[in-house]
This record gives structure tokens, C-alpha cells and sequence, in this order.
């Protein structure tokens, strides 16, 4: 295996790894950090240190943009849900099916508008 992607895993887990420790510990906290685009920003490193190209981290920065405003969804139908006393996973999973739905529907709406994604 290559050894950028053993690193590239082992930083990415960490940080998920930190955000799950922080959180309990504090939740405001742990959610800021989860807030921040790390995820995106590993990626942008990633990337441009792969490919020595703009234009690629450009096009990933706009679609992450794109898909960041349907992904919203799932917070609050997930907070929701545990609120009324749904199962973890069962709340988890309604969410995640309830935001794949709404995916769709952004995704049709984009293209009705000509954003290419």
C-alpha cells in the first residue's frame, strides 16, 4: 500500500477520533470542531498534493459547496427523531434515507437550473 494513504487514514481517523473524545466532554465544542470542513480541507491538501493542479481543488470546492446545503437536512431530522425517542440507529438510519431523498431532489434541481455538478 501506498504510504501517503496509511497517513492520509491515520490523520483523517484521528480527527474523527478527536471530535468523538471532545464530545464528551463537550458537545458545543465537539460540534464546532465537526463544523469546521476538516474533511474538506484533508481533501484539498490531498488532492493538490496529488495532482499539483488548481483547477481539480477548485471544482471539489464548489461541488462540496453544492452538496454541503441538501447534507443540512439530517441534523435537525436526526435531533428530532432522538428527541422522540426513536432508536439510535433507527434515527440515524430514517436520516440518513430522509437526506439521501432530498440529495435527489437538490440534484434534479440543479440540473433544472443548469448548475453542473
Amino acid at each position: 500500500m501506498d504510504f501517503r494513504i496509511i497517513i492520509k487514514v491515520i490523520l483523517t481517523a484521528l480527527i474523527i477520533v478527536a471530535i468523538s473524545e471532545i464530545g464528551k466532554r463537550s458537545s458545543f465544542f465537539a460540534a464546532l470542531l465537526a463544523s469546521i470542513p476538516l474533511t474538506s480541507l484533508l481533501a484539498f491538501v490531498w488532492l493538490y498534493l496529488d495532482k499539483k493542479e488548481n483547477e481539480p481543488v477548485a471544482k471539489l470546492s464548489m461541488d462540496i459547496f453544492w452538496m454541503v446545503i441538501p447534507s443540512l437536512a439530517f441534523f435537525p431530522i436526526f435531533s428530532f427523531l432522538l428527541k422522540q425517542n426513536v432508536n439510535f440507529f433507527a434515527s440515524m438510519g430514517i436520516s440518513a434515507l430522509i437526506t439521501a431523498g432530498i440529495y435527489y431532489g437538490f440534484f434534479l434541481l440543479l440540473k433544472y437550473f443548469g448548475v453542473g455538478v
